[in-house]
């Protein structure tokens, strides 16, 4: 041994020597000012530093000993007699007084730096070696594997734990939100069970948790149950349940029972918040009752709710989708004036906006505007413009575009050549179609079902019915199914060439036809004389659920009082009534005349 290593060796018996007899709340400082004086530490000087933090009753020192470790694992702390890896060998080999509190803080290190494959394996370590862990380490650990979405670890972590200690609500409520964010809704409830019978009683939390699990798991009614068990048990939701709750109804299509939860949410004295209302606000824009919209929006000013990005798209979206764009700008305006920043949301919908009614030019300015203002346009801005300028008929400024596109830096997707290839196909241009088709190939991009389905239609509206076949065999043969579009396309087709036996025998292949595939079935043997046929389906539609459109009652009616058949006439259109519509002046004259006729 060099003199160095004896003198550093020396002066680490002396550190050890006056770390053991300095009282724990002083250890740190004389620790600190060892490393400022030079002192090289070693795993033993270390190990006594920590285990004389651990023994303190000081509520801090715990805290302390994990942000020693901290900095010596980060290399903050350095010496050349160990490293983070050999002292952690020795602190974890060499057994301590604090044994078990030295693992926590090793464990409670990796957990803050979110290595918990380090952490599973010290865990694993003091399983096997019988030592008692705490339960507020173990919840550490269980919420940062469910953080990192590693369901079947935490799933494996908690049935461990649960061998060897006591769980509180804590435990139970982490282990059923990893439940519900991984969609094992089921298991979820298997947890809830185990907390109930361990004879803890779940909270607020844990409920509201379970509800938004449910709703993301489309199981609606499962999540009223537990809204209403959570009333019955006496525990009042808070505002988060009730939005939780509100989404939920709304995503399902269950307007009316949401926003009579928005009035209960009321009247149990709770008021909506940003999330629940940007809520209420989408489901009045996807109904298109802007008016609605704009007076929950001003409710939320009114109370003084900040509205934030979120909002502010979600009226521009719904204003634009009823061809108010300019009323959508001002919007735009208004966020500027009130500190809210535009994104690239915002931009999208604008631009949609102007291109749904066909003021291309002003969209392809704001995507100019949009760079300056320092937000890139994505894949998306550039789709939304191209498919503006295909529905302008400006085909060329299209493919300008998309060449743009590719230059910065983006690459196109299926959607990108489907609305080429359907803007071409729309001008007629099948040979162009063609080559998009084969240019999407040779990119390794796999043409999807509206691929299939435009080419179709397209083939087979321009009378080209046997290559429309071929696609769609082609489109079968490598495992896409049909969809009511791909089947409609067709079964137009042969219909308005009136060949309804090669549309039946189609007809007859689909599993569940879809309304709009009935009412051509039903035009087409109107327009071949046929009323037998058009009302046996019409019969079907109704045991099916189905309503026939307005179109396939007249012209089965026309069809009927040609062949002077005005009972069965008369008959389908008290039927046509009852189901909600209403028919025309047309039709009921010509009911009329059908009977002077008799």
């Amino acid at each position: 041994m060099n003199n160095s290593a004896i003198s550093a060796s020396n002066k680490a018996l002396t550190l050890i020597s006056n770390l053991v007899k300095t009282p724990p709340l002083k250890i740190l400082n004389l620790l600190n000012n060892s490393i400022l004086n030079g002192h090289q530490h070693t795993p033993q000087s270390i190990a006594i530093t920590l285990n004389l933090l651990l023994s303190s009753s000081n509520t801090t020192s715990s805290l302390d000993a994990e942000s020693l470790l901290h900095q010596i694992i980060n290399g903050q702390i350095a010496s050349p007699l160990f490293t983070p890896n050999s002292l952690l060998h020795y602190l974890t080999t060499q057994q301590q007084p604090n044994w078990s509190s030295i693992y926590e803080v090793v464990i409670n290190t990796h957990v803050q730096s979110q290595s918990i494959d380090k952490a599973l394996v010290f865990f694993n370590q003091m399983v096997d070696k019988n030592l008692v862990f705490g339960l507020k380490m173990f919840n550490n650990m269980l919420c940062l594997i469910v953080k990192l979405t590693l369901f079947d670890k935490a799933w494996v972590f908690f049935n461990q734990g649960k061998k060897r200690i006591e769980f509180d609500v804590y435990t139970y409520g982490i282990m059923i939100k990893g439940c519900c964010d991984s969609g094992e809704l089921s298991k979820g409830f298997d947890v809830l069970n185990q907390l109930e019978e361990s004879g803890l009683v779940a909270n607020v939390v844990i409920y509201t948790t379970l509800i938004h699990g449910c709703c993301k798991s489309g199981e609606i009614e499962l999540a009223k149950t537990l809204f209403r068990k959570m009333e019955e048990s006496g525990l009042p939701a808070n505002q988060y349940t009730y939005t939780v709750l509100i989404n939920g109804l709304f995503k399902k299509g269950l307007q009316k029972e949401g926003f009579e939860l928005v009035e209960k949410m009321k009247v149990d004295g709770l008021l909506p918040g940003l999330y629940a209302y940007n809520s209420i606000i989408n489901e009045y824009c996807k109904q298109g009752k802007i008016n609605e919209a704009y007076r929950v929006f001003d409710e939320m000013n009114q109370r003084g709710v900040a509205c934030d990005v979120v909002t502010y798209n979600t009226l521009i979206g719904g204003l634009c989708r009823e061809m108010k764009v300019s009323n959508a700008e001002k919007l735009v305006e208004e966020m500027h004036e009130r500190g809210v920043v535009c994104n690239v949301v915002t931009y999208n919908t604008l631009i949609a906006g102007l291109c749904r009614e066909l003021k291309v030019s002003k969209a392809e300015k704001l995507v100019e505007e949009m760079k300056k203002a320092g937000i890139s346009p994505d894949l998306i801005t550039y789709n939304t413009l191209i498919d503006g300028f295909c529905n302008a008929g400006r085909l060329d400024k299209a493919m300008s575009t998309f060449d743009i596109l590719g230059l910065n830096g983006h690459r196109p997707s299926s959607i990108t050549y489907n609305i080429l290839i359907n803007g071409f196909c729309k001008s007629g241009e099948l040979a162009r179609v063609t080559e998009l088709v084969r240019e999407m190939e040779e990119r390794n991009i796999k043409p999807s079902k509206v691929t299939y389905t435009i080419l179709i239609n397209a083939y087979a509206r321009g009378d080209q019915m046997e290559k429309a076949l071929q696609i769609y065999s082609s489109m079968e043969k490598v495992g896409l199914v049909p969809d009511a579009k791909t089947y409609g396309a067709l079964i137009h087709s042969f219909c308005a060439k009136g060949n309804m036996k090669e549309a039946s025998k189609l007809f007859k292949s689909i599993s569940d036809p879809v309304d709009v595939i009935y009412n051509m079935m039903i035009l087409g043997y109107c327009k071949e004389g046929r009323s037998f046929r058009a009302l046996r389906l019409l019969e079907e539609m109704k045991e099916k659920g189905l309503t026939p459109n307005v179109a396939s009652y007249a012209t089965t009616i026309g069809v009927l009082c040609k062949d002077k058949k005005v009972e069965e006439a008369e008959l389908l259109l008290n039927k046509m009534i009852s189901s909600g519509l209403e028919p025309t002046v047309a039709l009921n004259n010509m009911i009329s005349e059908a009977k002077s006729e008799i």
